[in-house]
């Protein structure tokens, strides 16, 4: 395989944000390199040096590039392609392992990032929060989704300031829960009715994830209020950063729908990584994915406008889709998300939705159709999300 050697002389650019040559990243061999984001999402610059990773995300979700990056001193750089990724890998796992930890730590931090900007508050790091899940379920009707999290908070503080509580609302919701798999199994793949929970945020937990159907959202609760991260669906992976960090699950997964998934622990994914590198490297595209999908959602944060946050967040699930809307033939498309569902998302307190979503339905941009949004048309609502975020 013919890796290509890239010399950058000081204060060079290596990649721009917006820019869309994102079919390769770089791997620095020597030299310092500082990334950052012109957009005011909070994001300190970072300083990078050899053994570091440039425009990694960008390359392997196939978006734009999120970060600016300028040479601080003279710099060696191996470019990597988009498609020499997978057999790069082939002997170097430890390249590929060091770019799944970086991305896992990452999104740690991206969560917590996001949280704070949406709800400009943080969630408390603390098994006591698990409680707090449950409260909200509870009080939002979603009892089978409510008593796992109570069961979670019992095992993890048995003798908490809410155990008490918490062991009488387990008893009381028990008769008549469609909960399942309150401890793990040995199944290589379990199946979720809708709205029950897969593990809760704080909760501790080796296992990851993938999807073989259905749909399920990752999402935390903050001063009783939801925000929606994001919605995985068919093939996507999800819980790899407990698996990967040893450390407590930094977001709740819930069955949006009914699913199956399967279930991969710590001695598998140790096996796949030397046995199969076109499963880690789909890895690598799943966490590129969704990182960039942060960022790009914190972008969205920064808006104040309610109606703008709602357009804006419903062009992200468009953008998600990496369409190219100058060879689009049909400029419509109906969508499976419900104004609430975009309401979640944004962090909208329930008490201001009501209002916020009538307003939302008289956007010119789209309809509403059997209760889920239809646009209208697709480049004119990216044209002023576009707008709206450049504004700001």
């Amino acid at each position: 395989m013919q890796l290509q050697i890239n010399k950058f002389q000081k204060g060079s650019y290596i990649v721009v944000e917006g820019k869309s040559d994102s079919d390769r990243f770089y791997i620095i061999q020597s030299g310092q390199v500082q990334c950052f984001k012109t957009s005011s999402t909070g994001i300190k610059p970072v300083l990078y040096g050899p053994g570091d990773f440039v425009g990694v995300v960008p390359c392997m979700s196939g978006h734009s590039q999120i970060e600016t990056a300028i040479a601080q001193s003279d710099v060696v750089a191996i470019s990597v392609k988009r498609e020499q990724y997978p057999e790069l890998i082939v002997n170097n796992t430890a390249v590929a392992l060091k770019i799944i930890r970086t991305f896992a730590n990452r999104m740690r931090q991206m969560n917590q990032m996001l949280t704070i900007a949406t709800l400009n508050k943080v969630a408390a790091d603390s098994s006591e929060q698990i409680f707090k899940v449950a409260e909200f379920y509870e009080n939002t009707y979603k009892n089978d989704i409510a008593i796992y999290a109570y069961y979670q908070y019992l095992k993890t503080k048995p003798e908490g300031q809410n155990a008490e509580i918490a062991k009488q609302k387990f008893i009381k919701l028990k008769q008549r829960t469609n909960a399942v798999y309150f401890e793990p199994t040995k199944d290589l793949t379990r199946e979720y009715p809708k709205d029950t929970m897969i593990f809760s945020e704080n909760q501790s937990g080796s296992d990851m994830f993938i999807i073989q159907s259905g749909e399920v959202k990752i999402s935390k609760v903050v001063d009783n209020n939801e925000v929606t991260l994001t919605i995985l669906h068919k093939g996507d992976m999800f819980g790899e950063m407990a698996l990967l960090e040893n450390k407590p699950r930094s977001a709740s997964a819930i069955a949006h729908t009914d699913c199956k998934l399967m279930v991969v622990n710590l001695a598998n994914f140790n096996q796949m990584v030397s046995t199969q590198p076109q499963l880690i490297s789909r890895l690598t595209t799943t966490l590129a994915e969704r990182l960039w999908s942060m960022y790009r959602q914190l972008d969205n944060a920064n808006l104040s406008d309610p109606y703008q946050k709602m357009l804006d967040m419903l062009s992200l699930q468009i953008e998600k889709q990496k369409i190219n809307v100058d060879k689009l033939f049909i400029k419509s498309q109906q969508t499976d998300l419900t104004p609430k569902d975009l309401c979640n998302m944004c962090g909208i307190p329930l008490e201001h939705q009501p209002r916020i979503i009538y307003d939302f339905q008289q956007s010119p941009h789209i309809k509403l159709v059997d209760g889920k949004i239809y646009i209208k048309d697709i480049p004119e609502l990216l044209k002023q999300t576009q707008f709206y975020r450049k504004q700001k």
